[in-house]
């Protein structure tokens, strides 16, 4: 917390310097004729002003730009001052003590330290040899300025610690702040890259049986003409359920006060009866197992399922040529195993060694609930995808909201 008086200090400085070297100059001179009871004045007013002016003029130039050329010059006019019969006095001191405060501040413990044993040094001894006779006590010539310029090291000391802290405070904020910016963007890279998969697989999926059903009815047309009509409505269907989940999951990217459009479940293993029909308009039959007792699952896995089959079957109805596929669910006892197999003759993506994007990601959704995934040919023929998923993931995948 910064006091105001130092707020104004450090956005007035020169003003701050000048009103100290005016007051240190009228208590050097006030502290030049302090004195214990003697007969006369050892020295003279014009060599006081003298240096009192040279002192106080060192610290209005060099306190703050060359604190160690202040102390030195400060230094040496109070020790003229002791040597001429001066009493050691705070007042005599005082341009010596802001000289040293700077100094402590702007420069380190081990610094003032130096320059605090050199100062006493020089006074002490001075002291002693300019007063022979013992006119003036000797704890005013040891301890006293011993104790009155330890003062404004502590001082400074104390200064530059709370200064250092609250340095270390903001950077720790600055550091904190930055982090925070640099996970936000790490998370808009990942939803990002969340949305591109869901829409590669909305896409995908539908116009692939778009294609397909396309296709077919293009060969219906010139053999079977009274079944054309079915095949287009399937396809009109078809392609309203991509529109429909097309626009779902680009309203993710919709800002909170778009609009308050009604929202329903995602898709899951309990819409896969309408993937199947899809398909089957599509020309591709299939069929769907399930081994041991349904359960439950998490919507982060359920999503994961239903995009993996689905992405599956797509990449069957794309390129595998196959005419049949199976879908079986096993449900283990901490695990969902679903086995995809088709009985066609080319391998199902575009890409060398059948690692097409499809498949990649299959494999990224996954991993994405900690489940792990295979894909390659059968030795009978025809091609297999194996996705092994826990019914009760760590990071389950994020759920996906459709109108």
């Amino acid at each position: 917390m910064i006091i105001p008086w130092q707020r104004y200090a450090d956005d007035h400085a020169r003003t701050v310097d000048t009103m100290a070297a005016v007051l240190l100059f009228a208590a050097f001179l006030f502290g030049s004729e302090i004195s214990v009871p003697v007969t006369g004045r050892p020295v003279a007013a014009g060599p006081t002003i003298a240096l009192g002016l040279v002192s106080c003029g060192a610290l209005l130039l060099w306190q703050r730009s060359r604190p160690g050329g202040a102390v030195a010059v400060t230094a040496v006019c109070v020790t003229v001052a002791i040597a001429c019969g001066d009493l050691i006095t705070p007042l005599l001191l005082g341009p010596l003590m802001l000289a040293l405060y700077r100094l402590t501040v702007s420069t380190g413990r081990r610094t003032a330290r130096r320059h605090f044993l050199a100062v006493l040094a020089l006074i002490v001894p001075t002291a002693l040899v300019a007063d022979p006779a013992g006119h003036h006590p000797w704890p005013l010539k040891t301890i006293s300025p011993a104790v009155w310029l330890l003062f404004p090291v502590v001082t400074g000391n104390l200064v530059r610690l709370q200064r250092a802290y609250v340095d270390a405070v903001q950077a720790r904020a600055e550091y904190a702040e930055h982090g925070r910016e640099e996970e936000a963007q790490r998370r808009v890279v990942e939803e990002r890259v969340r949305i591109a998969r869901e829409l590669h697989d909305v896409v995908a999926h539908h116009l692939a049986l778009a294609n397909a059903q396309a296709g077919t009815a293009a060969h219906l047309a010139r053999t079977h003409p009274d079944r054309v009509q079915g095949l287009l409505t399937d396809l009109a269907g078809t392609t309203s359920s991509a529109l429909r989940e097309l626009k779902a999951t680009v309203g993710l990217l919709r800002q909170a006060g778009d609009g308050d459009a009604p929202l329903a479940p995602s898709p899951g293993l309990a819409q896969l009866a309408e993937l199947t029909q899809a398909c089957a308009c599509a020309g591709l039959d299939v069929r769907i197992a399930t081994e041991g007792t349904a359960r439950p699952l998490t919507p982060g896995v359920d999503l994961t399922a239903y995009r993996i089959v689905q992405e599956a079957l797509t990449n069957v109805s794309k390129h595998a040529g196959a005419r049949t596929a199976r879908v079986r669910l096993h449900f283990g006892r901490d695990r969902l195993t679903i086995t995809v197999t088709d009985d066609g003759t080319a391998v199902p993506a575009a890409a060398p060694g059948g690692r097409g994007f499809g498949l990649i990601g299959m494999r990224e959704r996954a991993e994405s609930v900690g489940g792990v995934l295979q894909a390659g040919r059968r030795p009978g023929g025809g091609f297999q995808v194996t996705t092994r998923l826990p019914l009760h993931p760590d990071t389950p995948a994020p759920r996906e909201r459709t109108p």
